[in-house]
């Protein structure tokens, strides 16, 4: 889990998703918008159509943060990105399958917007 200072709130999420350029996987859509601050700020929309229940969805949003967490240091240039899960998409965190094609979704976005 990364610090709350990583993290966007609502209402800046909503502002990345109104004005960010997004990246597209297969099942994960990620937004950005370039900030001022000296570090990125990260924050992931899991709908109720992409996770059966609340505890798996905090399950896949702690393991988000941890993924991101290796990417707070990348210097180029500081961006808030926020990652929307698409609705046809369903995950199960308790499925291996699933969870790899959830972190190779978040890791091929992150590492496309750093280049």
């Amino acid at each position: 889990m990364i610090p709350k200072k990583y993290r966007l709130r609502e209402r800046e999420v909503a502002k990345v998703l109104r004005k960010g350029k997004p990246f597209f996987s297969h099942n994960i859509v990620a937004n950005f918008v370039p900030n001022k601050l000296p570090h990125h700020r990260f924050a992931i929309v899991l709908g109720a159509k992409n996770v059966i229940n609340n505890v798996e969805r905090n399950t896949l949003r702690r393991r988000y943060y941890d993924i991101t967490s290796q990417y707070l240091d990348e210097i180029d240039q500081w961006f808030d990105i926020v990652c929307v899960c698409k609705k046809k998409s369903k995950f199960f965190p308790k499925q291996d399958e699933s969870l790899k094609a959830f972190q190779n979704d978040i890791r091929f976005l992150l590492k496309k917007l750093m280049e």
